[in-house]
């Protein structure tokens, strides 16, 4: 099994095979557009354009289930994106990563890539927010917060967990690796 296998919804709640990134490297990603991680998209889009054209993308997951940081529908949410970061990159529709309604796409990814550790910049008072909510959230491979990151090979196979804190020139190096 591999990422091509999965649908999921587009932005506008068409059904979307992922196998039409058959070949791409992929990053995927869950967001929230009123998170302290959301000035990421700055980055990101520098990352996406610097790679997209040796055949690299961005997914990117909407999801509200970490503190609200994501209201609205996925029509205002992609507006927000486009308009106020300037997102190049495809935007789907607004999903849960935990839980009984988890999307089946990010069931299996944090089945391929379990959690590890929060490390990075800003590691230890994400691990104070993760603890007042959850003492046992090492316990589980759940997403812990908004703008977790996996990135998928061009063969479909998820590589790599990277959590909120990570540095993205690590995920950009570790990008370039796999192109």
């Amino acid at each position: 099994m591999t990422i091509y296998d999965f649908e999921v919804k587009d932005s506008e709640g068409n059904m979307k095979s992922l196998s039409e990134y058959e070949g791409m490297v992929i990053l995927i990603v869950n967001s929230a557009t009123k998170c302290g991680f959301t000035p990421q998209y700055t980055e990101l889009n520098e990352i996406y354009n610097e790679f997209h054209d040796e055949g690299f993308t961005i997914l990117d997951f909407p999801c509200n289930q970490f503190g609200k940081q994501a209201p609205g529908t996925t029509e205002e949410i992609k507006e927000v994106c486009r308009s106020k970061w300037l997102v190049p990159y495809e935007i789907f529709d607004k999903i849960d990563v935990n839980g009984e309604n988890a999307d089946p796409l990010f069931e299996y990814l944090k089945k391929e890539q379990p959690f590890t550790d929060i490390t990075g910049k800003g590691a230890t008072k994400l691990k104070l927010v993760l603890k007042a909510v959850d003492r046992h959230y090492k316990d589980n491979d759940d997403i812990k917060w908004n703008f977790t990151k996996f990135l998928v090979d061009r063969e479909g196979n998820v590589v790599q967990r990277f959590e909120p804190t990570e540095d993205l020139q690590d995920v950009k190096a570790k990008i370039k690796e796999l192109l």
